[in-house]
């Protein structure tokens, strides 16, 4: 019980007690099926290095962890682009789809349009939760096809197999995360809806109480599958990492609410020559507070990986 509360503890605070403002320059580009991304840029004219960060579930460009990194990487002298997922930069996306754990098209169009600016010679990508868990999806399926400027590849608290941190998500202890994804994420489907009538019932809301049922009723149909399991399977980077051609770097909390040890792909990390699991006891979901320090240990991690 102790290990749980610290768990919230090393959740919640850090991003009760930290802000940052950040002097990003917006750019918005078409994504092939003729949606649109917001891309969020500070500039480092003198360098030829670039940090992607990729936020997690209904996050966005000015959220603590990811302002954090894009202050930190900045200082060290890298160029920043934190994107915002489908709908998440304050404006609804035009196509049917919203966004998914899995959707790691929409950052690998991030990454081209970020190679043909012809700016960087170096890219490394950073992901937070399903942003961790859109980073390595995205390494394993571009595989081989991996541009060359990318050279690794960092995921913090990434629910690398969903359905176990969808079932995390029924403990009593975590109503918290559940009650504010879930209203979050209803709001969005009955935007959806408004936009595109008939696509969901929207009548199943009220009688929804479980995880699993919100997205067989909702994510499942909106993405486009009719069985749960395999859009779970689609949604969860653990099937698809092992594929990747760069260096992986995976930092799950064992005491993270959100994700439990099961999301964990602690076979590749023992056998898998490019991917390194760590599982330290403490930080949380996207914690990893440094006491006295600005920044966060997560910062300070992905530096020494990307760098080493």
């Amino acid at each position: 019980m102790l290990r749980r509360f610290i768990g919230h503890y090393h959740t919640i605070v850090p991003h009760l007690l930290r802000s940052f403002v950040v002097d990003y320059r917006r750019e918005r580009i078409t994504t092939p099926d003729d949606d649109f991304l917001d891309l969020d840029w500070m500039h480092h004219p003198a360098s030829r290095r670039l940090v992607i960060l990729s936020h997690g579930l209904e996050g966005d460009s000015t959220k603590v962890y990811i302002a954090s990194a894009a202050h930190f990487f900045h200082r060290q002298g890298y160029n920043v682009l934190a994107w915002n997922c489908r709908s998440c930069s304050g404006e609804m996306n035009r196509t049917r789809k919203l966004y998914s754990h899995g959707q790691s098209e929409d950052l690998q169009t991030v990454v081209d349009h970020a190679v043909a600016t012809g700016n960087f010679d170096r890219i490394v990508l950073v992901g937070y939760s399903m942003g961790g868990n859109l980073t390595l999806k995205y390494l394993g399926t571009v595989g081989r096809d991996r541009p060359a400027q990318v050279t690794h590849g960092v995921a913090f608290s990434a629910p690398c197999f969903i359905q176990h941190s969808v079932d995390s998500l029924e403990r009593r202890d975590n109503w918290i995360y559940k009650r504010k994804f879930f209203r979050a994420l209803a709001a969005k489907i009955a935007a959806k809806e408004a936009q595109y009538p008939g696509i969901v019932d929207l009548s199943q809301l009220d009688q929804i109480r479980v995880w699993r049922d919100f997205d067989r009723a909702f994510s499942m149909v909106i993405g486009g599958y009719s069985d749960l399991d395999d859009f779970y399977a689609y949604l969860s980077s653990g099937h698809y990492v092992a594929d990747t051609t760069a260096p992986v770097l995976i930092v799950n909390a064992l005491n993270d609410p959100i994700v439990p040890p099961a999301c964990t792909p602690r076979a590749l990390g023992r056998t898998h020559p490019l991917i390194t699991v760590e599982e330290p006891r403490g930080g949380g979901h996207v914690g990893f507070a440094l006491r006295g320090k600005t920044h966060n240990r997560m910062d300070e991690r992905a530096l020494a990986f990307i760098q080493s």
